[in-house]
């Protein structure tokens, strides 16, 4: 299984961090790496939502369907993609560092037999998508809460 990884430390309680990670009608503001598809689909254990992303800011929109396979509030939101022979487990968790000090950090898993076809092509840009995510969720709250 290959595993990329990015964590920031954010200047703010994980309350305002959990709400701007978890309302993505709002992402378009801040966010140049995941993309809302379907704002009529929440972050919902089971549910299904529809969004896209751009390894980096010059690339074409890729498109996929995830579900929701964990959500706990102002700590951890998972999600899982598949095709046959691919699977991506996404991976968002929160820890409190101390006062109004939040870690975000964000996993992204590859599993199945494609894995190791597909992830060497796009380890590095992907591993660009998740830190930039970060820098601009850290951004974004430090300017605007």
């Amino acid at each position: 299984m290959a595993t990329l990884y990015a964590e920031i430390e954010i200047n703010a309680p994980k309350s305002l961090v959990w709400q701007a990670l978890i309302t993505k009608e709002r992402w378009r503001y801040w966010n140049t790496f995941l993309y809302d598809c379907d704002r009529t689909k929440h972050f919902e254990p089971g549910n299904e939502v529809f969004l896209s992303l751009r390894r980096l800011p010059q690339d074409e929109e890729t498109e996929f369907e995830a579900k929701i396979i964990y959500l706990q509030p102002e700590f951890c939101l998972k999600w899982v993609s598949a095709i046959p022979g691919l699977r991506n487990e996404q991976v968002f968790e929160l820890q409190e560092i101390g006062f109004n000090r939040t870690k975000y950090l964000h996993k992204d898993r590859f599993s199945g037999l494609l894995s190791k076809a597909f992830v060497p092509f796009i380890r590095e840009d992907e591993l660009k998508g998740l830190r930039r995510m970060a820098r601009e969720l850290k951004f974004y709250i430090e300017q605007y809460q």
